[in-house]
């Protein structure tokens, strides 16, 4: 959600600088006195962390993993876990934790809704500020091409781990469009890892819709994202999400701190899933869309609602 600096080489102090200067530009519409307190928990934060820390950082921000498995950079982490009081209203929150139980170390599929850039994110801050710390850290999304585009949003998916997933010519745009081919080849290989990433514990989420509502109602999931739980015996947790479109809205510079909510529901067997729905995958997609819609306002319903 912040806009990523050209951090520079080496230990140069001025690095530091760079990036406090690049979050600050990102928060500009805070008041002075705001702004600085920002600003001294941001250095003192990465001093902590030390020169090393920059200098990953500033490689991870300019190298492309391409179509492979990404962790997560500790400081990108670090510094969006500091702003999270300041990126959200006090009265946002994560709702039906109890769901959670018995899940922070069991490997499972997050689906969500999909409103903003931010949404990972945020998800991550609640996460975190509900104590499911263990999850916090296994947490690796799925995310389109656009995203590792631009320096802003490469520096968001370095909270968390990620995985880049081809779009189809339907939902992409712009340097995100792929010919079928180059989608077949690349979906292959991203189902492929994000079932590496389950092996190993991670808790991978993603949105089935594969595109971000203008309207904050929800669009239909999409089938093909149902290749992602085929033949697993993992629990799916719906996430319904409110209140990130007006966070960090469409074509915005700067983000707007608003009420976000994430509700989770039940969890629900992936192998239930296909089993109800005889294997097919629209019928997977849409039992899973109708379990996220039932956890939003009738206004975020959209093409699930009653």
């Amino acid at each position: 959600m912040h806009r990523a600096p050209i951090l520079p080489s080496g230990s140069d102090p001025s690095a530091r600088d760079a990036l406090v200067r690049a979050i600050l530009a990102f928060l500009s519409e805070r008041d002075l006195l705001t702004l600085d307190g920002i600003r001294d928990a941001l250095e003192r934060e990465i001093d902590n962390a030390g020169p090393q820390a920059l200098i990953d950082l500033r490689r991870r921000l300019t190298t492309d993993a391409g179509w492979q498995y990404a962790p997560a950079d500790p400081l990108a982490r670090r510094i969006h876990l500091l702003l999270a009081d300041r990126l959200m209203q006090p009265d946002s929150g994560l709702e039906g934790v109890e769901h959670l139980h018995g899940l922070e170390d069991t490997p499972l599929v997050i689906i969500a809704n999909h409103l903003s850039y931010a949404d990972a994110n945020v998800i991550q801050m609640l996460l975190h500020r509900a104590g499911v710390r263990g999850l916090v850290e296994r947490l690796t999304t799925l995310a389109g091409p656009k995203v590792f585009s631009h320096r802003q949003r490469r520096f968001s998916s370095l909270c968390f781990g990620t995985i880049k997933v081809p779009q189809s010519v339907d939902v992409a745009s712009g340097e995100a469009v792929m010919n079928p081919r180059e989608v077949a080849r690349a979906a292959r290989e991203a189902i492929a890892i994000a079932r590496e990433r389950l092996d190993a514990g991670d808790a991978l989420l993603l949105f089935g819709e594969g595109r971000r509502s203008r309207t904050g109602a929800m669009q239909p999931m999409l089938p093909a994202v149902a290749r992602y739980i085929e033949g697993l015996d993992v629990p799916v947790l719906p996430v319904g999400i409110t209140g990130t479109a007006g966070l960090f809205p469409i074509d915005a510079e700067t983000v707007h701190p608003v009420r976000v909510t994430a509700r989770v529901g039940t969890p629900i067997p992936a192998s239930s899933l296909s089993a109800y729905a005889r294997g097919d995958r629209r019928g997977m997609m849409d039992g899973i869309g109708m379990a996220i819609a039932r956890l939003l306002p009738a206004s975020y319903q959209g093409c699930y609602g009653a």
